[in-house]
């Protein structure tokens, strides 16, 4: 017999698997369960964008792409950056186009990352990062985010987290799970402590067209700490078309950033990947650059607006302290009232009221005391969830 557990990488054995799935995969076996575990658009992909894809196939455009991405598809996501971030970049050579913002993710951390670097993590954050520092040979080090800040990456935090071996910060924002949203003046404190050093800025800004307005205009506009003085030059920005344009199963994203940076990027791609789904890219091209699908896209967005709004009144009334999610489509709702941790809350709420939900601990240790509920999903898929969790609620006191 052979012993696969000598066989296989010490690495790769070190890593658990994703929290969100365990619940989802739960939920799966399960009849009459509603979940609220994954962060996927219950809306369609819009018409204009499926359109594109089925004439793309009909008229037989199914080769390789080049390994960068389709020429009219980095040169639509160069002007998408630069009306939404006011971020110019090349489309020649400062983009990549890749198998969604995953990849795009992956292939950053280990262009930049040698065995022992350190990488900044703030948490709660979503799940991918820590166990995609370590593969690449560096460590992860988390930065902890406080409700008090409202899950903000603070300076203090930050200045006490760099060493000289840290090599890059990653900036989750708008946030998975939270929902915190960094602004501008936010951002530029972040920005003189990286001024000047050689860290670089990983952002992920998949969720930039999902901000909302609660607190003041300029919450409308996400912003980008690549588009501040001196940043442009050491920022990684990582982007796709999952969230915004409802096309999770697309799989498709992109890296942008420094030409000497994005050089390396491609190797890796080049060989991991050679390139993105050919139809995907022709999509992608009519989701960027379409008046149509900008209307579908600004009518999501007041959609997911909504149900946030639902979704927060609706656990402060039942006695759960919700912070006001800025961004995304997620609330974090504190259950430390209740008496039970985050996995055992999600565990009897899904066995007694057939409710799924992820603990708070999916995303790092400091999510203890907190669940993440998606609000991707119909109003009434929402308020049914919630009179179980209510009568959940009740039953455990």
């Amino acid at each position: 017999m052979i012993n696969y557990d000598k066989i296989l990488s010490e690495k790769v054995k070190s890593i658990q698997f994703s929290g969100i799935r365990k619940f989802f995969d739960i939920a799966a076996t399960m009849d009459n369960v509603i979940s609220l575990s994954v962060g996927e658009p219950d809306f369609k992909t819009p018409w204009a964008i499926r359109r594109k894809a089925i004439l793309s196939l009909e008229t037989g455009h199914t080769r390789y792409s080049s390994n960068s991405g389709m020429v009219e598809l980095r040169v639509e996501a160069c002007k998408y950056m630069q009306n939404l971030l006011g971020v110019s970049y090349d489309p020649n050579n400062e983009i990549v186009v890749t198998v969604g913002g995953s990849e795009a993710i992956d292939i950053a951390i280990r262009a930049l990352v040698n065995d022992g670097d350190e990488v900044l993590v703030p948490e709660p954050s979503f799940v991918c990062y820590a166990p995609l520092v370590e593969l690449a040979g560096g460590v992860a080090v988390p930065i902890i985010t406080k409700v008090e800040d409202n899950f903000k990456l603070t300076p203090k935090a930050l200045k006490a987290a760099i060493t000289p071996k840290t090599k890059a910060l990653i900036l989750p924002f708008p946030n998975n799970p939270t929902g915190a949203v960094m602004r501008r003046d936010e951002l530029e404190e972040i920005a003189e402590i990286l001024r000047g050093t050689e860290i670089m800025a990983i952002s992920d800004e998949i969720y930039a067209e999902l901000t909302y307005s609660d607190g003041g205009e300029d919450l409308k506009k996400h912003v980008s700490i690549a588009s501040l003085d001196g940043m442009r030059e050491r920022t990684i920005l990582i982007n796709g078309f999952s969230k915004a344009f409802a096309m999770t199963g697309w799989r498709l994203g992109w890296v942008a950033g420094p030409e000497p940076i994005l050089t390396q990027i491609l190797k890796i791609h080049q060989y991991a990947i050679m390139c993105s789904p050919t139809t995907s890219q022709y999509a992608a091209i009519t989701a960027l650059s379409s008046p149509e699908v900008r209307r579908d896209v600004d009518y999501m967005v007041n959609e997911y607006d909504m149900r946030r709004r639902l979704c927060v009144k609706s656990f402060n009334d039942m006695g759960l302290n919700c912070f006001n999610p800025e961004g995304a489509f997620y609330v974090f709702p504190c259950i430390k009232s209740t008496g039970l941790t985050s996995e055992e809350f999600c565990e009897r709420l899904i066995k007694s009221k057939r409710v799924a939900v992820v603990p708070g601990t999916a995303f790092g240790k400091s999510g203890e005391g907190f669940v993440r509920v998606s609000y991707a999903y119909s109003l009434k898929h929402l308020t049914d969830a919630f009179a179980r969790i209510e009568e959940f609620l009740r039953e455990i006191k």
